[in-house]
């Protein structure tokens, strides 16, 4: 595959944190680790996120911001940017997705896509 400056690659780990957790009150807390790669030819910048946060009963929202963790990344080729963050569920298993709006050091604006990745209670599923 040719590089190409939209090269951006995001790898996701996820974990539940049972502490923070309240199954009776319908409380879910998951954390999740973000590995932003650029594997492209040029520096790019993160300036926005926008997530899609879906829990088992199919109800979604949204969530729109500038950068992540109060930062908006600048990579250069071949560097990663790792953060971690949270989200709430109203059900032990869910889903996240969605995208980082970037711009090229050439100015040019692209989204780097979020593949849809599971937030899980452990033994919830088999």
């Amino acid at each position: 595959m040719d590089k190409d400056i939209n090269a951006i690659r995001v790898e996701v780990q996820t974990h539940y944190i049972a502490e923070q957790s309240d199954p009776a009150q319908d409380r879910y807390v998951f954390a999740y680790t973000i590995t932003i790669r650029n594997d492209g030819d040029q520096s790019a910048q993160l300036l926005t996120r926008h997530w899609i946060i879906t829990d088992g009963e199919g109800h979604t929202q949204e969530v729109h911001g500038d950068g992540v963790v109060g930062e908006q990344p600048r990579l250069r080729p071949g560097e990663a940017f790792r953060y971690t963050s949270g989200t709430v569920l109203d059900t032990p298993v869910g889903t996240m997705q969605g995208s980082y709006q970037m711009v090229a050091e050439d100015g040019q604006r692209f989204d780097a896509s979020i593949a849809p990745f599971t937030l899980a209670m452990p033994r919830t599923l088999h």
